[in-house]
């Protein structure tokens, strides 16, 4: 698939448009018809707004604030810092707080599932829920279905901010070398 000239940006657009765009009213409906065979399975990461309950702050945590943002994940101990909106910060596993959303679906009104049975086992078995959720992508599951993925945002260019980070991550390489120099 490599052509001498693409850029990554071009490489990620062409592999963007294998995709299959879903319209997220369908979506919702599919969700709304059998709602337990649906489930978000986004990973936090950097700068989601999460929920911390009281119990499970250190008893050396004086403030009065229980929301905050993940402002880093160490892969290693598999913890993520969190701030609170006091400043105060604390190391969480990912069952122990919650991801504040402003809506059970993501913003943008078109959602996404992979083209190729390639992308789909990358997915599902490779840590692809995971590198998407940090590529800025809201990833769901349908025992029926299969995975659909959004993006939660707008105003902006998604090719810089989403879809080239994750050709990156994906370990794509059909764009040709030379163009990045």
């Amino acid at each position: 698939m490599r052509r001498e000239g693409m850029t990554v940006r071009e490489a990620a657009e062409e592999w963007a448009r294998e995709f299959n765009a879903i319209p997220q009213s369908m979506i919702d409906k599919l969700m709304k018809l059998d709602f337990e065979d649906w489930h978000e399975v986004t990973t936090p990461s950097y700068g989601c707004r999460v929920y911390v309950p009281s119990s499970i702050l250190p008893d050396s945590y004086n403030g009065e604030e229980d929301e905050g943002e993940v402002i880093s994940y160490d892969e290693e101990s598999e913890l993520y810092c969190i701030e609170l909106d006091d400043g105060f910060k604390v190391s969480l596993e990912e069952g122990d707080f919650e991801v504040v959303r402003d809506d059970s679906l993501p913003m943008w009104g078109t959602m996404w599932s992979f083209g190729d049975s390639a992308d789909d086992y990358w997915l599902s078995d490779m840590d692809g829920i995971g590198v998407m959720s940090r590529c800025g992508f809201r990833i769901y599951e349908s025992e029926e279905f299969g995975y659909f993925f959004g993006i939660d945002g707008a105003g902006y260019s998604f090719y810089d901010e989403h879809w080239v980070p994750l050709y990156r991550a994906r370990g794509l390489h059909w764009h040709d070398p030379a163009t990045e120099k």
